[in-house]
């Protein structure tokens, strides 16, 4: 062998073994996505404060698929549920702030609940608004048997007997409800608090709690286990509601329809504007999409997309409604702390 071709050789082994050290060294993350990877390149997170089966819920699953769908990533639904919806909130307000952790967020947790608890965030510095959804289509509505059959008939019942009130939660559109009416009223309701809709609204087909005020409702009225005394949140008679005049119909006219609870998408403060606009444009979409808003008048949610500052416009609004129905009286009647199997007997 000549020469020459021994220090080619010898040439190839050193260039080759130099080679594979620095790929032996390399960073374990050279292998991983890079950090700069188009967002979104893994599943996002989208917290559910309440319990399943609620309209909060129900909102969630109808918006996450499209996004899902759009962003190419599942949207991963996680139920974080308690104290008015205020332990998923604080969650994401705590999150970090790419875009992988978000908030179906409403009126409960980012404006009424810090009128009456601590809650472990600012609802208007914590969070960036992304889009909203709409509001409740809701109805007063009690057992079929319940001896009211309008909202005029239900005061004078209570004037004479005790009468509980099954909400959500504490902090919620229901409580607040609740509590502006007995302040135009002048009655008294016991507050009975659940961890959801769909618990309040279970008692109060069983007979356990007598009135609710929860979107939720609406679907039972139509199915004959409930008995509407009111609606709001709509113009007109949500489907199936027959012979019912709205609340302000029966002289209540400084009622807010917003009341019914107010349904959008927030994430952590600090999210990167590009992923922030990308987000409202995909939930704003969705929510053009005619099944979309069907789907949503079909869980009694009134559509009304609006983008990140309109949101940011809702809230700041139902925060003052709240400041003025809960900040000169606090709560009218104590709450009733439960669990689902210790809620009081409604009275005959």
């Amino acid at each position: 062998m000549s020469q020459l071709g021994t220090i080619h050789r010898s040439r190839f082994f050193t260039w080759s073994a130099a080679l594979m050290g620095a790929l032996l060294c390399a960073p374990a993350w050279s292998s991983a996505p890079a950090a700069d990877a188009p967002w979104p390149n893994k599943p996002i997170t989208l917290v559910v404060p309440y319990t399943p089966g609620g309209t909060n819920d129900n909102v969630a699953r109808l918006i996450a698929q499209k996004v899902s769908a759009k962003a190419g990533q599942p949207v991963i639904l996680d139920y974080k549920p308690g104290a008015g919806g205020t332990i998923g909130a604080q969650f994401v307000a705590k999150s970090k702030p790419d875009g992988y952790t978000l908030l179906n967020a409403s009126i409960g947790n980012l404006a009424i609940a810090p009128q009456l608890m601590p809650v472990g965030f600012d609802p208007f510095k914590s969070f960036q608004s992304i889009a909203y959804v709409g509001s409740g289509i809701t109805t007063f509505a009690v057992r079929a048997d319940f001896p009211a059959n309008n909202l005029r008939e239900l005061v004078e019942y209570a004037k004479k007997h005790p009468v509980s009130l099954g909400t959500s939660g504490i902090g919620t559109p229901g409580h607040m409800a609740g509590e502006y009416f007995q302040q135009l009223t002048g009655i008294r309701l016991q507050h009975v608090p659940y961890k959801g809709s769909a618990a309040a609204i279970n008692d109060a087909i069983g007979g356990h709690v007598d009135l609710v005020i929860d979107p939720l409702s609406t679907t039972f009225v139509r199915g004959g286990k409930l008995k509407a005394l009111a609606y709001f949140g709509t113009d007109a008679a949500p489907e199936g509601v027959t012979g019912v005049q709205s609340v302000a119909q029966q002289g209540f006219k400084s009622w807010d329809n917003a009341f019914g609870g107010s349904f959008l998408w927030t994430a952590p403060a600090g999210i990167p504007e590009p992923i922030r606009q990308k987000l409202t444009q995909w939930v704003l979409e969705a929510m053009a999409e005619p099944e979309v808003r069907k789907a949503l008048v079909n869980v009694q949610v009134h559509p009304d997309p609006r983008g990140a500052e309109g949101t940011a416009d809702v809230v700041r609004k139902m925060h003052g409604v709240a400041q003025s129905v809960f900040g000169s009286t606090q709560s009218t009647e104590p709450s009733v702390a439960l669990n689902n199997k210790t809620a009081p007997k409604a009275v005959n």
